[in-house]
């Protein structure tokens, strides 16, 4: 409160004091002094009572008065009470207004003498400070009226020894306690004022208790007494709130015991009990088990003995009877940096109310932000810690907003106030502690609360090292204990006697208190060790504490807490993330512009411009000889764009994921939805690929396959990337791996290193070798390869045609020539062959041609060294001179096949000329010198008993009918079906996807690490 408001104050209480002989009566100097305490030092105490006595003398002038003076200064006062009470108005918090009529009262009460202008007077202070009927005749009632008189009874509690009566006011009994106190509940500030009726020396929060003074009863304090048992703020709260309730929740432990894997850490074995309307701490210093001890309350760490119940119900046993019962609060923050603070709850409650409306959403949404005093900054962008849109205490109050919009019964908060400044960490306090005057029971795992903080607990439970529970009780009387324990000589005195405060860092001081060496030096021991604070726990603390053996089920609250269908999640989850990622203008700007201007570049330096006679500029696209390095390139690209995308999507979103896993929510529904956004994007980011490099390169008629090929590309390195995101806990492993993963599919491409050329143990001549199969990037650059010469506009009318001409040629050329030269080395006995070895490649060779030619050899089982005669020699040759006769004429045909689909593209193109610029245009040499292995000067090569075709792998039908072939094939076979290479090698792609797909769905790196992990422990 500033300055100018208490004076404005002090104006206030001059006004309305008691007044003899020109001087303040004592009693009533008291009650402002009592007032100002509350706010000030003993030096600010006396400056405003001095300030207070000067106002005094202002208002209220020496000597006598007639009547007529009397009533122009009762008329003068009457106006000044209403500017000083419009001029504070606005400056008081409702409940600072409550303490104020509430000394006003007491003011007018000290001489026993009540006038109707002093009565005008508070009434309009009340009037103006906006407190209601019922809230005044309260306060009226409680200090100069009688409590029989109100007209709220229920609002009124009474200690008393009698206990429950007929009277209509709610009772505590206190056996020994002489006279009654009063307490007054004002609902619309959660405050309760007090009243001593009685002559006992009572002490409220250390200080005496002064009968028929008022006193603010604020959380956390306590009256106690040598007679009466002590009564806490807890009990007076509970009373109100539980019968404000429908349904009361009781969160019990038995026996309650969890241990890590090959360690004694964890909670040691103790028994508990809470119910609805407390704000339970958890105290304890850094290491001790205070997270741990949360995660077992809200189910996430299953118990090694014991249970934990809810209304009789097993939180482990009945998850879904209880879905919605628990809500928990993590320390790291759960929200979407991208959103705003509007559509992070906005979605969250999407997923939270399946029956609600549209309509009933936002009026929830907007409710929430309104009670924790968001409404503001709704549309402000949350942003990450370092890029900040909102504060600290804003996003830790949007982090339990998250959960507070469920209305859950049990709400478990881990360290609320870690990282915030003290103001932030009170706001977010009081907050909870609100939740609990709503009925609600709060636990709240803290480290070293302030004074006020601490006050606010109902229960407390400490942990020691070790995960030993230490203490379990009223905060306040925890300090008494351990200074017992520690035998300090004001055991006794919990709270500072002239100030209230509460020092809660002592508790843990003397928990944590060393032992002196002989040298005055603090050593590593510890005076009490944690299990032996243990045994004293379980001695004087939990004896006490009886929990009843086989709980009843009783009825839960009402919950509206549904989540909605898979399809429904896929559905919110999709549009959150789209949102997400279109509210980051710089994402957007990067992921969107990289692709074109990637493609831009890669079309301009790979545009080799050969020119032709008379123009030295010109491009021709059938002389650009950088083709192949494009397409290598285009496939690079887009393995690196859908990674790069991808690899943070799930780790980014790691602890959110706990929170969804935690509300049941469909981790399918959730990744599906990353899928398909990630999809869409990379479609995007192709398809502009495509099209600008395309153009540039002058690659005409091919956009859609070449999308096709490179979009599955993406996608599979889309799901890959996810998988990586899933499986590593750190973003720097993740970008670490991803090098491991490229550098692999660009080496084992077959573009940077032949398949012949690679190391002995995988090098293959028939097929790709195993691990060429297994690269992405293979598949991708074949199918684009070979797409861009068999369909382009110029070759797709050749090439049926050229590929029987080729398989013919070589037949003709150098498959029948190399076995006839064979079969004459064997004959001429040269010294350079193996017989065995040269008959084994001729026996396998015919074999195969006896299976497709029409041209037959019958003595194939006589091709053996020991076998081979006259009679099979001349059958041979005679095999020979039919099979070259026979692809003579086919040669010729095939030939002749040529010059007609020549002369058909003359006269649909109207001239030869065109023709020929249709092939520049559209085929390129480079790449059909490689498909066609030109650069080889054997045609052949023999390898294990058969000879392998070299030469022409463009036109080489695979001979394996499970898929695999080798490099270039125009053609791939599963069974009976043929394939076109470059759908058979996009379906290829799509099932790795789809391999990668379920690997993420069920998680199966993780597990198999997991599993290692165990197996590696067990030995």
């Amino acid at each position: 409160m500033n300055e100018t408001i208490l004076r404005a104050l002090m104006r206030l209480f001059a006004i309305i004091a008691n007044v003899e002989e020109g001087k303040v009566r004592d009693s009533t100097r008291n009650v402002v002094v009592s007032y100002l305490s509350l706010m000030l030092n003993k030096e600010g105490v006396t400056q405003f009572i001095n300030l207070f006595e000067e106002y005094v003398a202002v208002h209220h002038k020496l000597g006598k008065q007639d009547s007529i003076q009397q009533k122009k200064r009762t008329s003068v006062n009457s106006v000044k009470v209403l500017m000083i009470c419009n001029e504070i108005n606005e400056e008081l918090h409702q409940e600072e207004k409550v303490i104020v009529l509430a000394r006003l009262f007491e003011f007018i009460s000290e001489d026993g003498k009540i006038t109707d202008e002093e009565l005008e007077f508070i009434s309009t202070v009340a009037d103006v400070f906006n407190i209601d009927e019922i809230e005044y005749d309260l306060l009226k009632n409680l200090i100069i009226g009688s409590i029989a008189d109100v007209k709220s009874k229920q609002n009124i509690l009474v200690v008393d020894k009698n206990g429950e009566t007929n009277d209509g006011f709610r009772h505590i009994q206190s056996t020994h306690l002489d006279g009654q106190i009063n307490f007054v509940y004002i609902k619309s500030t959660n405050t309760f004022i007090l009243r001593y009726e009685g002559i006992d020396s009572l002490f409220l929060n250390g200080q005496n208790l002064i009968p028929f003074r008022v006193y603010v009863f604020s959380s956390g304090s306590l009256i106690k007494s040598s007679k009466i048992q002590p009564i806490y703020h807890s009990d007076i709260s509970g009373n109100f709130i539980h019968s404000f309730s429908d349904t009361q929740i009781i969160l019990k432990a038995e026996n309650i015991r969890f241990k890590y894997n090959n360690s004694e850490n964890g909670i040691h074995e103790f028994d508990f009990t809470e119910t609805s309307g407390r704000l339970i701490g958890i105290m304890g210093g850094s290491g001790v088990g205070k997270s741990t001890f949360v995660n077992i309350l809200n189910g996430t760490f299953p118990l090694h003995s014991g249970k934990i119940t809810i209304n009789g119900y097993d939180i482990q046993k009945d998850k879904k009877i209880l879905e919605g019962v628990l809500g928990f609060v993590p320390q790291d923050d759960l929200l979407i940096e991208e959103l705003s603070v509007y559509q992070n709850l906005y979605f969250n409650a999407k997923l939270c109310f399946k029956n609600f409306s549209e309509s009933n959403i936002k009026q929830i949404v907007d409710q929430v932000l309104s009670d924790l005093d968001l409404f503001e900054v709704r549309n402000l962008k949350v942003g990450s810690p370092l890029n900040k849109f909102i504060s600290g205490g804003q996003r830790k109050r949007l982090n339990i907003a998250l959960e507070l919009i469920r209305e859950p019964s049990i709400l478990i908060v881990d360290e609320p106030t870690s990282g915030l400044s003290s103001m932030d960490s009170e706001i977010v306090m009081s907050l909870m502690k609100k939740q609990t005057l709503k009925g609600k029971l709060v636990v709240i795992n803290i480290h070293q609360p302030s004074s006020d903080i601490f006050k606010l607990f109902d229960s407390l439970l400490i942990l020691d090292k070790g995960g030993f529970p230490i203490y379990y009780g009223n905060p306040v009387d925890s300090i008494s204990y351990f200074k017992k324990a520690a035998n300090y000589v004001n055991a006794d005195e919990s709270e500072c006697p002239q100030c209230g405060n509460v020092n809660s860092e002592q508790v843990l001081e003397i928990i944590e208190s060393k032992v002196v060496d002989e040298y005055g030096k603090f050593t590593k021991e510890r005076k009490v060790a944690p299990n032996e604070w243990y045994t004293s726990f379980k001695e004087k603390i939990q004896i006490e504490t009886k929990i009843e053996e086989n709980p009843k089920q009783t009825q839960l609250p009402e919950k509206y807490f549904k989540t909605p269908s898979g399809f429904e999640q896929f559905k919110i989850f999709t549009k959150r993330n789209i949102l997400s990622k279109l509210s980051n203008i710089q994402y957007l700007l990067v992921t969107f512009l990289e692709a074109p201007i990637l493609a831009v570049i890669l079309g301009y330096f790979t545009k080799y411009i050969s020119g032709i006679p008379g123009n030295p500029d010109k491009y021709v696209f059938a002389e650009n000889m950088n083709l192949p390095a494009y397409l290598f390139m285009a496939v690079t690209v887009a393995l690196f764009f859908g990674m790069t995308i991808s690899a943070e999507e799930i780790i980014k979103d790691r602890k959110i994921l706990k929170r969804e896993k935690f509300l049941n929510l469909s981790k399918f529904s959730y990744l599906n939805s990353k899928i398909i956004v990630l999809f869409i994007i990379s479609a995007i980011q192709i398809f502009s690929f495509v099209l600008v490099g395309n153009y540039i390169l002058g690659i005409e008629g091919m956009n859609l396959t070449y999308w096709l090929i490179l979009f599955s590309t993406a996608a599979f390195a889309n799901i890959l990337g996810l998988n990586i995101s899933s499986s590593f806990n750190s973003v720097v492993t993740i970008y670490i791996t991803i090098p491991f993963i490229l550098v692999p599919q660009l080496l084992f491409s077959g573009v940077i290193v032949d398949f012949t050329k690679l190391h002995k143990d995988f090098t293959s001549y028939k097929y790709v070798p195993v691990i060429g199969d297994i690269m992405t990037s293979r598949w991708a650059y074949e199918a684009l390869s070979v797409a861009q010469f068999k369909n382009n506009e110029y070759e797709k009318y050749f090439f049926e045609n050229d590929l029987k001409k080729s398989i013919n040629t070589y037949k003709l050329s150098f498959l029948i020539p190399e076995i006839e030269n064979k079969m004459n080395s064997i004959i001429s006995k040269s010294k350079n062959i193996k017989p065995e070895t040269e008959y084994n490649i001729i026996r396998n060779t015919i074999s195969k041609l006896n299976k497709t030619e029409p041209v037959k050899f019958e003595f194939t089982d006589n091709l053996y060294q020991n076998k081979f005669n006259k009679k099979t020699e001349d059958a041979f040759f005679k095999y020979i001179e039919k099979s070259k006769q026979l692809y003579n004429n086919i040669q010729y045909k095939l030939n002749l096949r040529s010059d007609s689909i020549f002369y058909f593209l003359v006269e649909k193109y109207k001239s030869k000329e065109n023709v020929v610029l249709l092939q520049q245009n559209f085929y390129n040499k480079n790449l059909s010198d490689i498909l066609q292995n030109k650069s080889q000067f054997s045609s052949m090569k023999d390898v294990n008993g058969e000879i392998i075709q070299i030469t022409d792998p463009i036109f080489k039908i695979p001979e394996s009918t499970n898929g695999r072939a080798h490099f270039y094939s125009p053609v791939k076979k599963i069974g009976n079906i043929t394939l076109s290479t470059e759908i058979f090698n996009v379906i290829f792609i799509w099932l790795t996807s789809l391999f990668l797909y379920l690997v993420l769905i069920f998680d199966l790196i993780s597990k198999t690490a997991n599993l290692f992990k165990k197996e590696k422990q067990n030995d």
